[in-house]
């Protein structure tokens, strides 16, 4: 199989953590993507016409995307080990979708202040999309501590990725001050010998 993939995509992290958790790296061939919706470059474009990693491509040469469609695949390929079952797993798919809106809302920040002439940025919605990634993190303090204790699943493997893409982009709004029984459970999960192995880089 055939991962598209970029070294500081969290969305392409969480696929390439979950092969290495249930020992599938080797049946994957990584191969190094990049773009923005300015311009696709080297994005994935006749595997996903949406221009967006991380995109699978199957041996019978059909693709596979986003990564939740991804990860579903190769946890069902390795017998459903980081899906729990009902009723846990509806606790762990809003997580992964939290988590995934974060870095969507991460993102877009990026992309306002990258992609835009600086007179044309606007600075209420980097505040707007930054307020979204508040709003979760305050419900993940308050709600959602007694879950991340539990078994290790893939809406965990997905916020620690949100998380530290979060530091990663946005490292001066130092989400931690006023989450601090999340930011425990983060650096915790950031020990996994896989969290380290994928951890984004320039």
């Amino acid at each position: 199989m055939k991962l598209f993939y970029s070294p500081t995509s969290p969305f392409a992290r969480k696929a390439l953590v979950l092969a290495r958790e249930t020992g599938q790296l080797d049946d994957l061939e990584l191969i190094a993507a990049g773009g923005n919706p300015l311009d696709p470059g080297t994005m994935p474009t006749a595997h996903n016409p949406l221009g967006k990693i991380p995109a699978l491509v199957l041996d019978d040469g059909s693709a596979l995307f986003d990564s939740r469609v991804i990860c579903r695949y190769l946890d069902a390929r390795a017998g459903n080990r980081l899906y729990p079952q009902p009723p846990r797993l509806w606790q762990c798919l809003t997580l992964e979708a939290l988590a995934d809106g974060m870095v969507d809302a991460a993102i877009l920040m990026v992309y306002e202040s990258r992609l835009r002439d600086s007179h044309l940025q606007m600075e209420s919605w980097i505040e707007g999309q930054w307020a979204k990634i508040t709003r979760a993190l305050d419900a993940l303090e308050g709600s959602w501590i007694e879950y991340l204790g539990g078994p290790l699943c893939m809406g965990q493997i997905a916020l620690g990725c949100a998380l530290s893409y979060i530091d990663f982009r946005h490292d001066s709004r130092n989400w931690r001050k006023n989450h601090p029984r999340l930011a425990d459970w983060e650096r915790n999960l950031a020990t996994r010998d896989n969290m380290k192995a994928t951890m984004p880089a320039e």
